[in-house]
């Protein structure tokens, strides 16, 4: 029996009913729009797994990002030196602070060997361009001083001191400002003591063995007994053996190595704050390190004050020059470099 054939009323029924002019029906609207291809993704059955190729694609795109930040992360630590890892040359260069302090200290130093501040109409009685110089030059020396610390530390793998203050010899940008830069300039004016505050941060993790880690804090006494010795061979090589001498820059040189001396001959005591400290501190047990380290600055206050002491603050100079005459420097008068320091007293 074969099927009845449609009617035009069943037609009719099948059709949607009419709208009036000028307005269109939702599905004649969307019978006119353009049919748009179906994209893979929305032909993809949500509940179906995708293709192992689906998932090894972003996985390995993740690998690359990882790979890029690990890179950029290594460059960054300082293991590169162009710009693609956020580091570059300049991040060893010397800040220009210091290149400034550098040039005050020595334009000082040649207005105090000229005594150009007679000529100002000073009668010589008091004198403020050599305090200038010494105290520039004790600030160069503590830059200088804490510079080998972190120069040593990167070298043997604290990446973190790249672009630092200590590694760019920036004294005013010190995270301790206060302990590294104003508490050893307050010893040298107020008490004529050659004293550095705590070391600087640094990663003892990453530098490695305790061996080198020793090695870091020893650097800065190092560096203290090279300017030391330098600047002594200038004082040598400008005043002859068994004379003595008025000069101004001379008598603030004397006093930039006494100071120098001083810091690196009581450095190496292992008191907390101390570099000597420092030096011992890998051999000792953590737990006492963690305790110790952070009440540094009051183990150098307790240094500063036990110098301060008038009889110890007499018999340390006069042990430093019975040794400047030991070694051949009979000329180096500390005590006139300290009257040029301290013109107030």
């Amino acid at each position: 029996m074969s099927a009845p054939e449609p009617t035009d009323r069943d037609d009719a029924s099948t059709e949607p009913s009419a709208a009036p002019a000028g307005v269109s029906t939702a599905t004649e609207a969307a019978a006119a729009a353009p049919e748009e291809p179906e994209s893979q993704e929305a032909r993809q059955d949500p509940e179906e797994p995708e293709a192992p190729g689906a998932e090894r694609e972003p996985a390995a795109g993740g690998a690359a990002a990882s790979g890029e930040a690990a890179a950029a992360e290594e460059a960054g630590d300082g293991a590169g030196e162009g710009a693609g890892g956020g580091r570059s040359r300049a991040d060893l260069l010397p800040s220009p602070l210091f290149v400034l302090l550098a040039g005050v200290c020595g334009l000082a130093g040649w207005l105090s060997w000229t005594r150009a501040e007679l000529s100002w109409g000073n009668d010589g009685t008091t004198v403020y361009v050599p305090a200038l110089f010494i105290l520039t030059g004790w600030a160069v020396s503590i830059a200088l001083h804490e510079f080998g610390h972190a120069a040593t530390a990167c070298a043997l793998g604290d990446r973190a001191q790249r672009g630092g203050a200590y590694l760019r010899l920036n004294p005013f940008r010190y995270g301790e400002l206060f302990a590294n830069l104003l508490m050893p300039l307050a010893f040298v004016l107020f008490a004529g003591v050659g004293l550095t505050g705590p070391a600087g941060y640094v990663n003892h993790a990453a530098v490695g063995g305790r061996g080198w880690r020793s090695a870091v804090a020893a650097a800065g006494i190092g560096v203290s007994l090279v300017l030391a010795a330098a600047l002594a061979a200038a004082v040598a090589a400008l005043v002859p053996a068994g004379m003595f001498t008025d000069n101004w820059m001379l008598g603030g040189l004397m006093y930039l190595c006494y100071l120098n001396l001083t810091v690196a001959l009581v450095n190496v005591l292992p008191v907390p704050g101390l570099d000597g400290f420092d030096v011992v501190a890998p051999f000792l047990p953590e737990r006492l390190v963690a305790r110790v380290r952070p009440w540094g600055v009051f183990g150098v206050i307790a240094v500063f004050a036990v110098l301060w002491v008038p009889t110890v603050n007499v018999a340390v100079p006069t042990l430093l020059i019975d040794l400047f005459a030991a070694v051949g420097l009979p000329q180096m008068d500390i005590g006139f470099g300290e009257v040029l320091l301290r013109f107030w007293a």
